[in-house]
């Protein structure tokens, strides 16, 4: 949108090694994990298990019956498999609270992305606000340079007074002062900049320019009403949302039987293991099933009913928030337009009476004084329209920032996509397919470790 390929390159580069939005992709990867561990609750449980053991009694030992053995070996070896029946949706509801718990890192790591933009956006249009002060503040002072070389020819000629040179030199050295100030305010603003690159400050540089330039774009009157649908945080909190929703249906399950089913089997043996003889198992059920607990289910169940609450009061705030960002940022963005407007034609006065006054006083016909307020207005009139422009400029990225920056609700990864692995697989595990554009470097290179390398874009 602001057709600037330095800043399109930075976002890119951001967006790829920033640690930050690298991390809430892990917590996204870590949230399907958890849905799996919940989802394999579904199944039966299956194991096996081998014994063997050797073991010698006491001689000594009392009622041992006469001739018995003193040591005995013993091996065993059999398997277990159990499982319990969702007849209550509790296991049901619990992996789709985690499912909706995944969706919910996914739109955090859209969000995260979107600050990253925003913010990478924002300081580098401050950045180049601080380029852009640095060039008239280095015009001035050429300016000003020529002035005093000027006053100086004229107070060796009698002509202007000691005086006259000692303002000028005034204006200049204050002036002087501002651009080293300005300079480190830019050095600051780059190094930020870094830091978001995934980048040492030391080793990133950004190329000064001499002038900034506001995009201009349409801005939307009205207020679309798919905002809600446009907003990462609006869509993490109906998420948290549903999350709540199904802790209601778990805490309800509390109420009703828990059923489970269990087989074992095997062989026993000194010996002979594998004879038919020697094979044992056993199975069963158990209902379980609490009369009474002190109120403590129905606290459970009050409990999920006000977490749910909290959540829809959340939701509703979240979505106020959006509509007061969105509306700050119209009002700002609009005034400041207007604002631009008028101050580049104050700077245009003010240049022309700076270059009126000069020859007048170049003639001996105006005074120091005037000259060094003409001077003194062009400057601030000009300074203040690089500061109206920079701050229209950070306020459309806000704008931006707060319609969603792009984001729409079905760039989540859906119910289906969010399990990480099928149910017997076991190779590639070392990190699942990308869902919803959210990917995690797994891989032993680490591209992005190494903070030394250098950077100008």
């Amino acid at each position: 949108m602001y057709h600037d390929p330095v800043l399109d390159r930075l976002i890119e580069q951001a967006i790829a090694a920033n640690p930050d939005l690298q991390a809430a992709a892990e917590r996204f990867v870590q949230a399907r994990d958890e849905m799996m561990k919940a989802r394999s609750q579904y199944l039966p449980r299956l194991g096996t298990g081998f014994d063997v053991s050797h073991n010698k009694q006491s001689d000594e030992k009392l009622f041992r019956p006469e001739f018995s053995h003193t040591q005995e070996g013993t091996a065993a070896l059999g398997g277990l498999a159990s499982w319990e029946p969702d007849f209550w949706s509790r296991l049901r509801n619990a992996t789709r609270a985690e499912t909706y718990r995944a969706e919910e890192r996914a739109a955090d790591w859209a969000l995260a992305r979107l600050s990253l933009q925003a913010e990478i956006a924002s300081n580098y249009f401050l950045v180049r606000g601080l380029d852009a002060q640095e060039a008239i503040y280095t015009q001035s002072i050429a300016l000003y340079r020529n002035t005093l070389q000027l006053t100086q020819t004229q107070y060796t000629g009698k002509i202007a007074s000691a005086l006259d040179v000692a303002r000028i030199e005034s204006l200049l050295f204050s002036t002087e002062t501002k651009l080293a100030q300005i300079q480190g305010q830019r050095q600051v603003g780059e190094q930020a900049l870094a830091i978001l690159l995934n980048m040492a400050p030391g080793s990133f540089t950004l190329e000064p320019v001499d002038e900034l330039r506001v995009a201009t774009f349409a801005i939307p009157v009205t207020l679309p009403a798919t905002l809600l649908e446009r907003r990462p945080d609006i869509a993490g909190s109906e998420r948290r949302m549903a999350q709540a929703n199904r802790t209601i249906g778990i805490a309800r399950s509390a109420f009703f039987p828990n059923v489970s089913f269990r087989v074992g089997g095997g062989y026993e043996a000194g010996f002979s293991l594998f004879k038919l003889a020697n094979s044992f198992w056993s199975y069963g059920s158990t209902i379980d099933l609490p009369f009474f607990q002190g109120g403590y289910r129905r606290a459970q169940l009050q409990q999920a009913w006000a977490a749910y609450r909290e959540m829809e009061d959340l939701y509703r705030s979240t979505v106020l928030n959006a509509f007061r960002e969105v509306e700050n940022n119209l009002s700002l963005t609009n005034r400041l337009t207007v604002a631009a407007e008028r101050q580049n034609a104050s700077v245009g006065a003010n240049l022309k009476t700076q270059q009126l006054t000069l020859e007048l006083y170049r003639g001996g016909l105006a005074s120091s004084l005037e000259v060094i307020y003409a001077q003194v207005q062009t400057l601030l009139a000009r300074i203040d329209l690089v500061l109206i422009k920079t701050d229209l400029l950070r306020s459309s990225v806000t704008l931006v920032r707060a319609f969603g920056g792009g984001f729409d609700r079905n760039q989540l990864p859906t119910d289906d996509q969010i399990q990480p692995f099928n149910t017997f697989q076991y190779t590639d595990l070392d990190k699942p397919k990308p869902v919803g554009g959210i990917d995690v470097n797994a891989d032993g290179s680490k591209p992005y470790n190494d903070l030394t390398t250098s950077s100008s874009p």
